[in-house]
């Protein structure tokens, strides 16, 4: 029987599945509608497609690293629950793990583990698993050395927070140190030459605003912004910022980085969730609701 495309839509309609995995089952069954259906519930592929519209916040970032290259991925689930279960933390794993021969997140997708894309790893994890899930962001760093950082560990490389620290110098520990630092206070830049030049004018703006609001004159706001915007960039780039593992709580990064004989050349900070509207649920209205039908 010929499987036309209109009966791959049926059949994805019916039951939730992918395109793919909905015209397989169909040529498994030679067309037949309830038995594609069937086949599709034993592969447990049926409905995979359909969690997939459900807000997925929660999950792990996985790290991997070979000689001077490291990455971090954020995959994510829709519970944390589903983050400490063993079967999704080695999927991270093996996700991560394949990430390190990739450039993005779109050649990640198609690469595969054990013969299988990525992305259909991860259908197929929804469908046993029963949770929506997604690989949603990879970055990867190269330098003469990268040290890795996992905040808030679920297993080994893995966990809420990945920082990846590219570095030169011989001092791993305290390079490791500079990602623990990274993971608490999320600068927004290495220093003032990375960041972005809209956002720097875009705080002096903010800054000439609130010094104007005092009513001081121009030439006296002039030089009030200059310290303000120094102040600033000491609290958002990491070589200025006042190291966390200092012991007199003042000395920054970068002096620190230099008496330790490293110089930090880049970083990534990926945080679990970063960026997603959560949806805060009423469960106990949600249970009212289903009891009245």
């Amino acid at each position: 029987m010929a499987i036309t495309a209109a009966l791959v839509k049926e059949l994805r309609e019916k039951s939730g599945a992918g395109m793919m995995d909905a015209k397989k089952a169909l040529t498994e069954t030679d067309g037949d509608m309830e038995a594609a259906q069937d086949w599709l519930r034993t592969k447990g592929l049926a409905k995979a497609e359909k969690k997939s519209g459900r807000t997925a916040a929660e999950g792990l970032v996985g790290v991997s690293a070979s000689g001077g290259t490291a990455v971090a991925v954020e995959i994510n689930s829709e519970t944390d629950f589903v983050a400490k279960n063993a079967e999704f933390q080695a999927m991270v794993a093996s996700i991560a793990s394949v990430a390190a021969t990739v450039d993005d997140i779109e050649a990640l997708k198609t690469a595969k583990i054990d013969g299988k894309p990525v992305a259909d790893v991860v259908t197929d994890a929804v469908a046993k698993i029963g949770e929506n899930m997604g690989v949603r962001r990879m970055a990867k760093l190269s330098g003469d050395n990268v040290a890795t950082y996992i905040h808030n560990a679920a297993a080994e490389g893995m966990g809420k927070i990945g920082v990846l620290v590219a570095y030169t110098g011989d001092d791993a520990e305290f390079a490791r140190g500079v990602g623990m630092h990274i993971a608490a206070i999320n600068p927004a830049a290495l220093s003032e030459a990375d960041l972005d030049a809209d956002t720097v004018e875009k705080e002096k703006q903010i800054q000439m605003d609130i010094a104007r609001e005092s009513g001081k004159p121009e030439a006296v706001i002039e030089k009030m912004i200059g310290g303000r915007m120094q102040k600033w960039l000491s609290e958002v780039t990491l070589l200025n910022q006042p190291y966390v593992k200092s012991e007199d709580g003042k000395t920054t990064v970068g002096k620190a980085a230099e008496a330790a004989g490293v110089t930090i050349t880049g970083f990534v900070r990926l945080e679990v969730g970063e960026g997603i509207e959560k949806v805060e649920e009423d469960f106990a209205a949600e249970v009212a609701k289903a009891a009245k039908g």
